[in-house]
């Protein structure tokens, strides 16, 4: 749930009493389906929130509506901000959720603010997952990892790394990070920044030592750099291309986090003409070489122009050659 609707919810509880899912629906512009989901989180967060079913039923907060944000509990101050944390989109809206988040900081006992901050930025959720696949379960040890981020503590785990050697060490614990349907762990380790896979956590126990944060720490730069380290490696080929710009929007469909949307000109005065009159726009793909951005280039026909590289380009005249020879050449046709 995003940031700003969940302090909306908490603040209608509190004005309120008791609120329905249709009620919270047409205050926040959303469907009975969405509000119905945010008031499960919260309570599903820890917060003090619950549902009362009946004709006059509805949602409200545990000791009435005089409960505000001074009476929550330390524990459920942490759950707070570490929903309304992880709810902030990873693609924007930071600067916008922080304000809010100030907002709940000061209305929270000054014994449990540094917690909650913390709290707060210790968790990002990045919707686009590297590739398919199905759906995973939640890691046996999130719930001690996550503990371990909120609570600053170093926490000693055994892992086996993606060539299955298996190691044991103490790491301080930076944030945690949803990618898709994978959780992963940004630590500091004795050789510096390291991103751990959740999953392959086999043992993880909380230490009593203090965990070293950088001052200067922050999850989301953190996190869109161990992305962009991992394009690199995973699509080391780069193509240029020049592309209607109503058609971008079926080229991040196909290529995911290998279309550069950061590098798109999507300015009208950076935007070039088509023959038709249509504004077309340049766009960067990515691909693990030269052939495999051709093939995915090759269904959109002329609908696209590759400006570089020349093997990309090759690659694609000798597909429209080998389908021109296939499918003009009548021996080759079915009768």
């Amino acid at each position: 749930m995003r940031a700003d609707r969940l302090v909306a919810i908490l603040l209608m509880l509190q004005t309120r009493g008791r609120v329905t899912a249709p009620e919270v629906a047409a205050e926040l512009e959303v469907s009975e389906k969405t509000a119905r989901r945010d008031l499960e989180a919260l309570g599903m967060a820890g917060l003090p929130v619950y549902s009362q079913p009946g004709r006059n039923g509805g949602w409200r907060l545990l000791g009435g509506a005089s409960t505000d944000l001074s009476g929550l509990t330390a524990e459920e101050a942490r759950h707070l901000f570490l929903t309304a944390g992880a709810a902030t989109p990873l693609d924007g809206g930071e600067r916008h959720t922080s304000g809010i988040l100030r907002k709940l900081l000061r209305a929270l006992p000054e014994t449990f603010r540094a917690d909650a901050e913390v709290a707060a930025k210790a968790v990002v959720v990045d919707p686009s997952a590297w590739g398919d696949g199905p759906p995973a379960p939640t890691p046996e040890h999130l719930p001690v990892l996550r503990r371990a981020v909120v609570e600053r503590v170093r926490v000693r785990i055994s892992y086996v790394d993606r060539t299955r050697v298996a190691t044991e060490r103490v790491v301080d614990p930076l944030g945690l990070v949803s990618k898709g349907r994978v959780w992963y762990l940004v630590a500091g380790t004795d050789r510096g920044q390291r991103t751990f896979r959740v999953d392959r956590v086999r043992t993880a126990a909380l230490t009593t030592e203090r965990a070293e944060r950088p001052a200067d720490f922050d999850l989301r730069a953190a996190w869109l750099a161990v992305v962009a380290e991992m394009g690199e490696r995973r699509s080391p080929a780069r193509a240029t291309v020049r592309v209607p710009a109503a058609y971008v929007r079926g080229l991040r469909g196909q290529f995911g986090n290998d279309l550069l949307l950061d590098e798109v000109e999507t300015a009208p005065e950076h935007a070039s003409p088509s023959a038709a009159g249509e504004a077309r726009v340049t766009v960067i793909v990515a691909g693990r070489s030269p052939q495999v951005i051709a093939q995915h280039l090759a269904g959109w026909g002329a609908a696209l122009e590759v400006l570089d590289p020349p093997e990309v380009r090759a690659h694609l005249e000798r597909l429209g050659r080998e389908l021109a020879q296939l499918y003009l050449d009548p021996d080759r046709l079915p009768s």
